[in-house]
């Protein structure tokens, strides 16, 4: 009997610390990126060099967590809401206009990722909360999509005097 109370609390542990890894975190534990009126969310389709500037094009969405998922989730989509009891995997985007926005990149940006390529294998694509790369390694990063898009993530863009000045990649699951 003692061995299988170990074993299921075990269980629990693992799932609990797995699907808590749901957004962006610090460098131990998932913790959400704040909103605030200087923050944009957004799925980035390139970032390229452009007058000899950093730019991205980025298609801005409305990212929603936790209670605020659920209550987006059951506006937009009551039936489903009904059926899943909730927002899927604890998140909701809502993308009703995706019209491109173009977003200068400073150039001592900070950018921080959760997931990415390290080596070129899968057994390389850890979970690092809020992991600092350089601009350069997140150029790389997002032009690399051999194993995982990079793209596919939404970003949360930090825009000071017009220009990007924070990127941080929100995870999900």
């Amino acid at each position: 009997m003692k061995k299988i109370t170990l074993f299921a609390t075990l269980i629990i542990a693992l799932l609990i610390m797995t699907t808590s890894a749901s957004a962006v975190g610090t460098d131990k534990e998932y913790t959400p990126v704040p909103p605030s009126e200087d923050t944009v969310t957004a799925l980035i389709s390139s970032i390229k060099q452009e007058n000899g500037h950093l730019v991205v094009q980025a298609d801005p969405i409305e990212w929603y967590e936790g209670d605020a998922a659920d209550r987006k989730f059951k506006e937009r989509e009551p039936e489903a809401a009904e059926e899943l009891g909730g927002a899927p995997d604890g998140y909701y985007i809502v993308n009703d206009d995706q019209t491109l926005e173009t977003y200068e990149i400073a150039p001592d940006a900070k950018v921080l990722m959760q997931l990415y390529d390290h080596d070129g294998t899968y057994e390389g694509m850890e979970i690092q909360w809020n992991e600092p790369v350089s601009l350069d390694k997140y150029v790389a990063i997002m032009n690399n999509d051999k194993l995982m898009d990079m793209k596919s993530f939404p970003y949360h863009l930090t825009i000071k005097d017009g220009k990007v000045v924070q990127i941080v990649q929100q995870y999900i699951p």
